[in-house]
Parts: structure tokens; C-alpha cells; sequence
């Protein structure tokens, strides 16, 4: 266990004590500083004080941390594929197999640890930048990702995605032929804690729809453009598969393991939404080399 010691400084004076522990430990998740804070592990000037406590200039702020709760924003010199950044927010392309933020098992490797270590480390962000999430991609998914650098771009960003305001198009290499050029695939999406996989299609489950496109096919295999209308977990692999079009490369509920293929082949290759920042509408576009 390590003891942490800091003292506010000039300019930091009336923030929450929350928010202040975001900016000044970013290595631990907001999560776990809020349960922290509970169960009354931060003091301040040798007192517990609850999340929402105002800060003065000089106040002296302690807290004890498990190194293993810190690897959350750990900075990671791993490379990005940058297609924007400004003040507000970063686009980028995560690769697939990367899962976007350390959880369970995957405590390192990710794409926070990637981005921590390309604000605050290259970029020398003062305060350190939390990287914000506003949306996920499946680790077996690759493609774009618009990740937040502010509190106020993360709210917009969240509302956008809540309201239905942000457009995402992939790109899917499938076995089979959806049978039309153009169509939609609606099936309900639920969970059983005892099935393996534990999502599926399921008749008590949530309403789901996707669009497809077609826009190639050759040998078995036809290149899909799929917009998921919904956004349930697994959609698109789960509607390809039971549409008769599973996607090459999904071992969990496609054809399982493939010779020769070594990776999902489901790549988020559009990204449409409301600056959070400007309000002006942007757009960003990455290709898949998906071979037929």
C-alpha cells in the first residue's frame, strides 16, 4: 500500500474534493475514488470528508492507494492511429484484439493506458487528461472510437450517444449472401447468466435492429456495410450469425476457430456526430482491408 500526499495548490481552491481526486490521481478510476471516498480512506487535513466537500488553497489531501487499483490510467507507450484531436476530444483507431479499458483480467495493454500515456506523457497534459468514454468497441472489434478530453465533451459525447445523435456504419466480411442488396435484420437480444455465450438471440430479450448493405461478394463471402439502429451488446455479430451470415473470424458465435483466419473481421469504419465543442457535424472515415 502506498500513501499518497498532496496539497492544493493555487487555482485549485473550491473544487470538490471528487473532482479534485480525478484530476490529481488519474491513475485510479473514478469508480474506485468514489468508493474511497465512502468508506472514508481519503482525509483531508487529517479529517474524513464526503465526495462533494469544497477545497481550500493549502489543504492538505491524503489518501492510500493498492498499486493494483492503479493500473486503471496507467500511461502505456503503445501506439495510436490518430485521424483527430483538439481540445476537446480525440478520434482514433483501435486495433483489434485491444480491449478499450482494463477490466477483470485485462488490467494493462489497453487503449486508456495507451491514450493516458498520449495525453499526459507526450502531450505533458497539466492536469493530467482522463481519458473519456463515451461508447466501446468489442476487443475482437477494430475501428473508430471519438474518446473525450474534458468533463463538459464527455457529457455531450454521452448525450449524443444516448439520444441517438451519433451515426456509426462497419464494415463486415461475412460467409454467405444476405439474399438483398439492401435490407434490415430485427431480432430480440437478451442474457442468460447460465447459457454459453451468455448473450443471444432470445425471445424475452430487448427489440434489435441493424441495416446491411451489400457491397461486394465473391466465393462464399460478401462484404457487408451494417449500421447497428440499436445498440445491444454483440448486435452484429449476433444478428449476422442468425441471419445466416455469420461474420469470418467469430469464434463465439460464428463457425468458431477458421484456418487461416486470425481475427474478427468487423471493423467500425464510420463515425458521424455533433462536435461537442463547436455543435458543427463531423465525420471520420477508416477503411478495412478485408480481402474477399
Amino acid at each position: 500500500m502506498d500513501r499518497l500526499d498532496l496539497q492544493v495548490g493555487p487555482g485549485e481552491g473550491r473544487v470538490r474534493l471528487d473532482e479534485y481526486l480525478a484530476a490529481r490521481v488519474p491513475t485510479v478510476s473514478r469508480m474506485r475514488l468514489r468508493q474511497m471516498l465512502d468508506q472514508g480512506e481519503v482525509r483531508v487535513n487529517g479529517a474524513v470528508c464526503p465526495a462533494g466537500c469544497r477545497l481550500a488553497v493549502g489543504d492538505a489531501v491524503t489518501l492510500v492507494l493498492d498499486p493494483a487499483s492503479t493500473s486503471a490510467m496507467t500511461p502505456e507507450p503503445i501506439p495510436l492511429v490518430v485521424y483527430h484531436e483538439d481540445a476537446a476530444l480525440i478520434v482514433v483507431e483501435k486495433p483489434a484484439g485491444m480491449v478499450v479499458h482494463p477490466a477483470g483480467r485485462h488490467r494493462s495493454g489497453t487503449l486508456a493506458n495507451a491514450l493516458a500515456h498520449h495525453f499526459n506523457v507526450v502531450g505533458a497534459a497539466h492536469p493530467p487528461i482522463r481519458p473519456g468514454l463515451a461508447h466501446r468497441l468489442d476487443r475482437a472489434t477494430s475501428g473508430l472510437m471519438v474518446v473525450a478530453k474534458t468533463q463538459a465533451a464527455l457529457s455531450r459525447l454521452t448525450v449524443a450517444f444516448q439520444r441517438k445523435q451519433v451515426e456509426k456504419g462497419y464494415l463486415a466480411l461475412v460467409h454467405g449472401d444476405p439474399g438483398a442488396e439492401t435490407g434490415e435484420w430485427s431480432a430480440p437480444i437478451g442474457q442468460d447468466p447460465e447459457a454459453h455465450p451468455r448473450w443471444g438471440i432470445r425471445p424475452e430479450g430487448r427489440a434489435a435492429l441493424t441495416r446491411f448493405r451489400r457491397l461486394a461478394g465473391r466465393n462464399d463471402r460478401t462484404l457487408l456495410e451494417l449500421e447497428p439502429v440499436t445498440g445491444r451488446t454483440n448486435q452484429l455479430r449476433l444478428h449476422a450469425a442468425y441471419f445466416g451470415c455469420p461474420i469470418v473470424g467469430d469464434e463465439l458465435f460464428g463457425r468458431g476457430p477458421e484456418p487461416g483466419v486470425t481475427r474478427l473481421h468487423l471493423h467500425a469504419a464510420r463515425l458521424a456526430f455533433p462536435h461537442p465543442a463547436t455543435g458543427g457535424w463531423v465525420c471520420f472515415t477508416s477503411p478495412a482491408e478485408f480481402g474477399l
